[in-house]
């Protein structure tokens, strides 16, 4: 077991974020330790890599560790989460969102290795590997600074724009730095597939699919943001895009469901 955790450390004072670092980099059970200075930046790493644990300070501006730990909780397997912080009075919030300890600063080493401990014996035995960052329920997406945070059912159709993806949900368009590709493989169980090179569609707002000059085009349904839409579909996908819109539920559909 020695040195093989992952941790993010995530605190928005500097000196803070440096001695919670340097004492976790000391721990034996611990391999490596990655610094953000805010929730965003967290969110950010968290969707890069699979990470074990995060200590993470409760007092920060715009997203707070709180609201942190909570959008964690909708991830299919969530980091441990291990509050570090000066403040007493949180401490009922933090074990209600599931955190496994909560280290009061300054931190002492009889009780940091006591929440390595912790996360050591919360990991799985079958943990896996690699995050896969697409799995939460709701995906965060950054908008001039700030973190929206968008349910993935609430998406009707995800556009491609180079390495990144667009987004098109009942708030809005959201683009967020992860190829369609990767969304294709990672949603298709939730009830997405892909229908073109440069869309994916969720099969419970499909009202229909229709053929135009040899083209066939599938129909989205108002999803609250943007009216309805047509997309092109490719030859390829147009078998098994009819075939899933068949043996979607009828209740998920629209009356005039799927048609030629």
């Amino acid at each position: 077991m020695s040195g093989s955790l992952t941790v993010l450390a995530v605190d928005d004072e500097a000196p803070a974020l440096d001695e919670v670092a340097f004492l976790l980099s000391r721990h034996p059970d611990i391999g490596e330790v990655i610094r953000a200075a805010d929730a965003t930046s967290a969110l950010r790493e968290l969707n890069r890599r699979r990470i074990d644990a995060v200590f993470l300070d409760i007092n920060m501006p715009g997203l707070s560790g709180i609201e942190l730990a909570g959008v964690l909780a909708h991830y299919a397997r969530p980091p441990a989460i291990v509050f570090v912080t000066a403040h007493e009075d949180k401490a009922v919030t933090a074990f209600d969102l599931g955190a496994i300890d909560y280290l009061l600063k300054p931190i002492r080493d009889d009780r940091l290795d006591e929440a390595v401990r912790r996360v050591v014996s919360s990991r799985p035995a079958d943990a896996p590997t690699e995050r896969d960052d697409t799995d939460s329920d709701v995906i965060p997406a950054e908008v001039a600074g700030v973190t929206h945070l968008i349910p993935r059912d609430s998406i009707s159709w995800v556009e491609a724009e180079g390495d990144y993806a667009r987004l098109h949900s009942a708030s809005g368009s959201h683009l967020v730095r992860i190829p369609l590709g990767t969304l294709e493989n990672r949603w298709r169980e939730h009830g997405f597939q892909r229908v073109h090179r440069s869309y994916l569609v969720a099969l419970p707002f499909v009202t229909g699919l229709r053929s135009t000059d040899g083209a066939v085009l599938v129909r989205l349904r108002d999803n609250g943001a943007s009216p309805a839409v047509e997309l092109p579909v490719s030859r390829r996908q147009a078998r098994e895009l009819r075939d899933r819109v068949v043996r979607t539920p009828m209740r998920s559909l629209r009356p005039g469901g799927a048609d030629e």
